[in-house]
């Protein structure tokens, strides 16, 4: 076992709040704050969405008991999650701020009953795989596997002034920053969404050994061909940067795709290939198929940048009136730039990048009732040139068959811009996804209680055993599953076959995804292979009558299926 570098408080005040025993996964929450601080906050509160705590300290702590009662409800893990947690002052100015993070304790390699060998295991998942706590409480340290911390100076003078945390539990945050939404990404970061290994340098962490993650084998890059474990480090950093061509390759988000994503937003021109891709705004109504057609007109207001659109009333208003305007990126808020044309009766918004790469621009303004699409800035640079040698008519719309977030290969764009961003990139999905997912870079104000494409992602991982029978890379993952008898009184036999030999493990799950029993696990040849179930659990008890799932999960390899156990 190796470990990532510890974080530890000193000294500190030390509450652990549980999720309830009905979770599939208990999660405690140990509070790091000292006294009078950030959880322990005496500040008086109101009740506000849902969170009855009577001061501050204990309704930022009930927002964590709420994140953590949702994931604990979704996961499966006989061990404990422990998630240390403080509030502190981190890195903000007046218009940005650094909101939270977390991250995992330790990570774990090549224990014996791990689904992959030779992959570093964020620590939450490691214990979950190993049915055991792999690094308890030692000495002064509590032995917990996630570490997070949030911004306590959010909303001050000087910290996204005029912001600040929303400690409601029903996603109405308006104007201020949604707490229980940022925890839930930032609890998916240190349950395992995200990589160890370097996207700026290409290194493995070198624990040692220097080893891929688990991510790496289903982060692909659509122009080399491989997955991270497969290439160079040098490839790994173009890969990093290769904006639209990162893509995850795992069968279970690939499915769940077109279940969560819509069709992707597109704005038809007169020029090139006749389109131009681009991202829907947070605000606003959404795009259609039919679309909103009209002249684009640049905006043109008062004060250099003159288009950016941020003072009014603009100098060209006039020509506004049933156009649909382009303006530039920067300077104020995106939803601030559609208000002002939407009062000078603009019927549609497309946004310039200020600088290369995607964007997708967040915000909220319930009185936005025009539609926008975000677009690059080399394509603003075209679409201005168009405008300035004549009338240039657009469409902003939905495309008919791409699908938003999604490469034309089928698998989901992870997020990878160029240049390279710290923190962000590799290891979240693409800004292109519609509708907004949990784990994209930004927080996003359509966001609720759902996980999304994450619980997919989470599958292919290991936390949850897969609902498909999984086509992956190489011969060893054609494999051809059966259960005889079934429905089975009480003793059946799985068969499989492989077209290669592979270390594989099958085991038995319920209905609810909890793990029933290990029925193999081994290296098996190729060819055709029969294992027998008794009806029995892992503690020798007959099995309850209903539906069980047996999956056979290797490096490359995953199938499942059904038993039904009747009296």
């Amino acid at each position: 076992m190796r470990t990532l570098a510890r974080t530890l408080a000193a000294s500190a005040l030390c509450l652990v709040l549980a999720a309830p025993a009905f979770a599939a996964a208990t999660i405690t929450i140990i509070n790091m704050d000292g006294p009078g601080e950030g959880f322990n906050d005496p500040t008086p509160a109101a009740a506000v969405g849902g969170n009855t705590g009577t001061t501050i300290g204990q309704q930022r702590l009930n927002c964590f008991q709420e994140a953590a009662n949702i994931w604990g409800a979704t996961l499966t893990s006989s061990v404990t999650i422990q998630i240390q947690a403080a509030f502190n002052p981190l890195t903000c100015t007046a218009t940005s701020a650094v909101l939270g993070s977390a991250g995992p304790r330790f990570v774990e390699i090549n224990d014996p009953s791990f689904d992959f060998q030779g992959y570093w295991y964020h620590e939450a998942l490691a214990n979950k795989e190993a049915g055991t706590d792999l690094t308890p409480p030692f000495g002064s340290d509590n032995g917990s596997d996630i570490n997070a911390q949030f911004n306590s100076n959010l909303g001050n003078a000087g910290c996204l002034t005029g912001s600040g945390w929303y400690y409601g539990f029903d996603h109405n945050e308006g104007a201020l920053i949604d707490l229980v939404a940022v925890l839930l990404h930032e609890f998916g970061h240190g349950l395992g969404f995200s990589t160890t290994t370097s996207g700026s340098s290409g290194n493995y962490l070198n624990g040692p050994p220097a080893a891929p993650a688990v991510w790496d084998q289903f982060l692909y890059d659509e122009t080399t061909g491989l997955h991270w474990d497969e290439n160079t480090a040098p490839q790994r950093v173009a890969s990093a940067i290769n904006t639209n061509n990162l893509t995850w390759d795992g069968a279970n988000v690939t499915s769940g795709a077109n279940t969560f994503l819509a069709h992707a937003p597109e704005m038809v021109v007169p020029y090139g290939s006749g389109s131009v891709s681009g991202n829907a705004a947070a605000f606003g109504p959404p795009l259609t198929l039919g679309g909103v057609a009209g002249q684009a007109v640049l905006v043109v207001d008062p004060v250099a940048p003159a288009n950016d659109g941020c003072e009014t009333p603009f100098t060209n208003a006039a020509a506004l009136a049933g156009k649909i305007a382009v303006i530039d990126r920067g300077v104020c808020g995106f939803a601030i730039k559609v208000k002002n044309a939407q009062l000078a009766g603009a019927i549609g918004v497309v946004l310039v990048n200020n600088v290369a790469g995607t964007f997708a621009p967040g915000g909220s303004d319930t009185s936005i009732h025009i539609p926008t699409i975000a677009i690059t800035q080399a394509e603003g640079t075209t679409l201005k040139a168009a405008i300035a040698g004549g009338t240039t008519n657009v469409t902003l719309r939905l495309h008919p068959t791409t699908i938003a977030g999604v490469h034309p290969s089928g698998r989901v764009r992870m997020y990878s811009p160029n240049p390279f961003q710290s923190g962000s990139s590799v290891s979240h999905y693409d800004v292109s996804a519609t509708p907004n997912l949990l784990m994209e870079p930004a927080i996003n104000a359509d966001l609720t209680n759902n996980l999304d494409l994450t619980v997919n992602l989470f599958r292919d991982i290991g936390w949850l055993p897969s609902l498909l029978g999984v086509p992956g890379d190489g011969p060893a993952a054609h494999v051809t599953m059966a259960s005889r008898p079934n429905p089975t009184r009480g003793l059946t036999s799985v068969h499989f076959e492989l077209a290669v030999g592979e270390a594989v493990e099958l085991t038995l799950f319920d209905v609810s995804g909890r793990k029933v029993r290990s029925l193999a696990r081994g290296i098996f040849p190729a060819g055709a292979h029969d294992v027998a179930w008794d009806g029995l659990d892992g503690d020798g008890h007959r099995a309850a009558p209903g539906v069980y799932m047996a999956r056979l999960k290797g490096a490359r390899t995953q199938a499942t299926q059904h038993i039904v156990l009747v009296n």
